[in-house]
């Protein structure tokens, strides 16, 4: 799980990154150039990970308009995310019928932070725990950032979504 660039050249944008999908395959962030992105740290024994649901379904609604849900399993709060990637794969379709990429467990906080998350982190300020919702532009800079109480739902939410979408 390594970022393209090196510590020499700080990433400036989410398509700077290349991040493990859940599979173990090293996808570039790059091929979400020009859609919204939305970058969440889930885990699947938490008491908001019934917004898989919500996400799945605003996923749904809105792919075809250019948004992308991006899953990052983290188990950085209470060790709320145990499982093995394959696990939380199984887990998130068997559960929620997940269809939006998911990506290989990695930490989003404290000394062994995903560089991917440093750099979301530098942009909004800390993950506060699971569940927290990273909005990107088309432009791969950060929009917003939306806390674990924030439902996919909100009507705050999605207003940022559709605001973000339209936007050229």
């Amino acid at each position: 799980m390594t970022s393209i660039l090196t510590a020499a050249d700080p990433p400036k944008t989410l398509h700077s990154f290349s991040v493990n999908g859940i599979d173990g395959k090293l996808k570039g962030l790059d091929e979400y150039r020009g859609k919204v992105v939305l970058v969440v740290n889930v885990a699947s024994k938490c008491g908001f990970t019934p917004q898989y649901a919500g996400l799945e379904a605003l996923y749904r609604a809105h792919r075809d308009k250019g948004l992308v849900i991006l899953g990052f399993p983290a188990n950085d709060f209470l060790w709320q995310e145990p499982g093995s990637n394959e696990e939380i794969a199984t887990f998130c379709r068997r559960n929620y019928d997940v269809t939006f990429p998911m990506f290989a467990k990695l930490s989003v906080r404290g000394g062994s932070q995903h560089a991917l998350y440093r750099w979301l982190t530098s942009e909004q300020g800390r993950v506060s725990w699971n569940f927290n919702k990273f909005l990107v532009g088309k432009d791969g800079r950060v929009i917003a950032k939306f806390g674990s109480t924030v439902k996919p739902e909100a009507p705050e939410f999605t207003g940022a979504i559709a605001k973000a979408l339209a936007h050229q």
